[in-house]
């Protein structure tokens, strides 16, 4: 069996070589039709476009990202070709879910929220959006969930879209990324919904850069409709916008859920998903590695953002926009516990 693989796929090299007879190490963006070509199966991430421009003419039989979001594979065309795919569902929510604690607490330290007062909209009640609603609320924090897709199955407990848009202090986005259909998400923070803003809140966004439409979140954040803003995810990565990085409140390079934790859990699942396709025993480990413990504050909060402040991150990028790539392919080690 071949496996062509990105060669940015942490705790992989090693193990991913007891599975397969032959593994080959790519970038994400540099597969081409002959890389894949004598290919079984292929390990990927956000970078790597499956369509037909690539896969068409090759053997590959399964494609597993290790993401939690798909969006970067043509599924039509993938059920089209007989080829099989998976992703990696809730792989790096807690780690998202870390980054979003450290941002409320740099809110509450930097701007002057107050958790008991506030009420924290969430868009996106998945495997991050459920443990952001918990965190919030061990925070004292009031939350409003918005999720059509599950309200319309009958589940209770959701708000529509225009409840988070009156009431909400903070709205934060984890929703994947549908271009169009029933439940669009593609430019969901646009003109209309900005507008209809009634507390200026700060938006943070999390998920797909596309979610936001940066033209009109700017112009919202230039007329004091959006109080500020923090980014994570981007409308056309690598090529972000200079001016949405130079106003936002914390602006991050897609590193939300890149916790060594998270970035195992992916590797992990993807490779027992290779196994079980191919019927082969999953004869591996992986583990990622230990972190010394420079937790010195008898102060939670301040203990929290010991283990983890994206404020590092976020001056690294406005400092040197153009490495948003590099930033990502060669994050530091980071762990979740705080």
């Amino acid at each position: 069996m071949k496996v062509i693989v990105d060669n940015k796929i942490p705790y992989i090299a090693g193990e991913i070589e007891k599975i397969a007879d032959e593994v080959v190490y790519l970038p994400g963006d540099a597969f081409t039709k002959e890389d894949v070509k004598e290919a079984d199966a292929l390990v990927v991430r956000t970078r790597t476009h499956c369509n037909r421009d690539l896969l068409e003419g090759s053997k590959v039989k399964f494609i597993v990202t290790a993401t939690i979001g798909f969006d970067h594979i043509d599924t039509d065309y993938c059920r089209e070709a007989g080829i099989a795919w998976t992703n990696c569902p809730g792989c790096n929510a807690d780690s998202v879910e870390q980054y979003i604690h450290s941002v409320l607490l740099l809110l509450k330290r930097e701007k002057g929220l107050k958790f008991e007062e506030a009420t924290l909209g969430i868009v996106g009640v998945g495997h991050v959006g459920s443990r952001v609603k918990r965190m919030a609320e061990g925070l004292g924090m009031k939350v409003l969930l918005n999720d059509p897709p599950r309200a319309d199955r009958g589940e209770k407990g959701f708000v529509d879209l225009t409840e988070i848009a009156e009431k909400c202090d903070v709205i934060t986005f984890h929703t994947p990324l549908y271009i169009e259909g029933q439940y669009r998400t593609y430019h969901l923070v646009d003109e209309d919904f900005l507008f209809s803003l009634k507390r200026t809140p700060y938006i943070i966004n999390s998920s797909r850069g596309e979610v936001v439409d940066t033209a009109s979140l700017l112009a919202s954040l230039a007329s004091g409709k959006v109080q500020d803003a923090v980014i994570d995810t981007w409308e056309y990565e690598p090529e972000i916008s200079r001016e949405l990085l130079e106003v936002a409140f914390l602006a991050t390079p897609h590193i939300a859920g890149y916790s060594a934790d998270g970035k195992a859990n992916a590797t992990r699942m993807s490779l027992e998903a290779l196994a079980r396709f191919f019927g082969l025993e999953a004869a591996f480990s992986v583990v990622p590695p230990e972190v010394s413990d420079m937790l010195f504050s008898d102060d939670p909060e301040e203990a929290y953002l010991q283990a983890y402040n994206p404020t590092r991150d976020s001056e690294w990028l406005k400092a040197s926009p153009r490495k948003f790539e590099w930033f990502r392919g060669n994050y530091p080690l980071r762990r979740e516990r705080g």
